[in-house]
């Protein structure tokens, strides 16, 4: 189903895609039960709308603090792929085929992601890199699903794809155009037609009907570290800039990466300072503002991307004084939290008292080894899910909260 064009969360947007995949499945992919989750999958919730996501997340956080996964853990993930390159959101059934509109950039795209930072995997990742480009737009961009409109959040999480094997992001180009065009596309400039000063330098996730960019918190955090040539793992910069939004009085270089993502950047810490050092946003059919700490995650990869260290640094502890009862069960949000822990240089071990790491290895099969003692000491596998006992009985409250924020980062976005 392609994204509507007029201005609304990309949560919704992102929903009705993964809705209109799982109907495509019919009843031959029901719900599972979490008593009867695959084996080596993360978390207990439903996988449905966000498994290859929150098992990607997971990888993609466990091989930044040096733990290597359970290969059953991998091999889930590997197994996930259909036969074409791609990835589905969630397949209960991998020994039947894939219906091609039940694959999405978004997923493929973290999935590769997660397999070239586990190593060994260099096959399926091929597979799912020349999936990804023969799904390019002509404007050089991607959408959620094939033939859907480009949008800046999927073209964003497809180049961190493209980045981590290995490829020249620039040199992948469709029509002439390369993933930087179609993702510059959406920013708010200084000739962006109606756009207030305050609004300069964010991302929209598409242009309205009119051809209108609304700013979008989650859109902009994505495209800072991808306008970079940059994926979800980011290292703790060496040195600290203050990032610079754009300056419309004097002659700027047009379309050039590396100043879309500084202006990016300068538009999230002004967000995030007016905000109390967090980003909000309002549900669906309401207009009350509520943390979200997605989002803010994600905007803490964002500025240090830009080596905007002090600037990560503020969302960063405003997340371990708020986002612990969050994350608390839910692999992805864990995740999330241990890669802004690696992007500022602060212990996922010690986030306000809790371990992350820990946390996260308790959602999940036993890791074949580790760097933190935390993380394999008294590790309890219990049937394959190697969930702890309060994850197991709060498995069903946080249910929502999996799925949630599986439409809040990176592939389910909002404004």
């Amino acid at each position: 189903m392609a994204p509507s064009r007029r201005p609304r969360p990309a949560a919704l947007a992102r929903c009705a895609a993964a809705l209109a995949a799982v109907a495509l499945l019919g009843a031959a992919a029901p719900s599972p039960s979490t008593s009867s989750l695959p084996v080596g999958l993360y978390g207990g919730a439903d996988p449905t709308y966000n498994g290859v996501w929150r098992q990607s997340t997971a990888l993609l956080a466990l091989s930044t603090v040096k733990v290597t996964p359970a290969k059953e853990a991998v091999d889930w993930l590997v197994g996930q792929q259909c036969a074409d390159g791609g990835f589905a959101t969630y397949r209960a059934n991998p020994d039947t085929s894939c219906a091609p509109k039940t694959e999405d950039t978004n997923s493929t795209a973290v999935a590769v992601q997660a397999l070239a930072a586990v190593g060994g995997h260099g096959t399926t990742v091929s597979k799912a890199v020349h999936w990804l480009k023969s799904m390019q737009n002509s404007d050089g961009g991607w959408g959620y699903q094939p033939g859907t409109p480009s949008d800046a959040n999927s073209t964003a999480v497809v180049i961190g794809a493209l980045t981590a094997p290995g490829e020249d992001v620039a040199s992948v180009t469709r029509g002439g155009k390369s993933p930087y065009d179609a993702l510059l596309s959406f920013q708010i400039g200084c000739g962006t037609k109606g756009a207030q000063d305050a609004q300069r330098g964010a991302f929209a996730y598409q242009p309205d009907k009119s051809g209108t960019l609304a700013p979008n918190d989650k859109a902009t955090a994505d495209a800072a570290f991808a306008a970079l040539g940059k994926g979800y793992v980011i290292g703790a910069p060496a040195k600290n800039t203050d990032p610079k939004g754009f300056d419309c009085s004097a002659t700027q270089k047009a379309n050039d990466p590396a100043t879309a993502a500084d202006a990016a950047s300068a538009y999230l810490a002004t967000t995030l300072s007016a905000n109390g050092d967090h980003l909000t946003t309002a549900q669906p059919g309401s207009t009350q503002k509520t943390p979200d700490y997605g989002t803010t995650a994600d905007a803490v990869l964002a500025l240090a991307s830009g080596n905007h260290l002090e600037a990560a640094k503020k969302p960063y502890i405003w997340l371990t004084k708020n986002a612990a009862g969050w994350a608390k069960g839910d692999p992805a949000a864990l995740g999330s939290l241990i890669l802004a822990s690696a992007a500022t240089g602060a212990s996922p071990h010690d986030f306000a008292g809790n371990d992350l790491v820990q946390q996260l290895v308790d959602t999940g099969p036993r890791p074949e080894e580790s760097t933190s003692p935390a993380a394999s000491a008294d590790h309890k596998d219990s049937g394959g899910s190697g969930a702890s006992a309060w994850w197991i009985v709060g498995a069903g409250l946080v249910a929502g909260i999996g799925i949630g924020w599986a439409f809040s980062m990176r592939n389910k976005k909002q404004v």
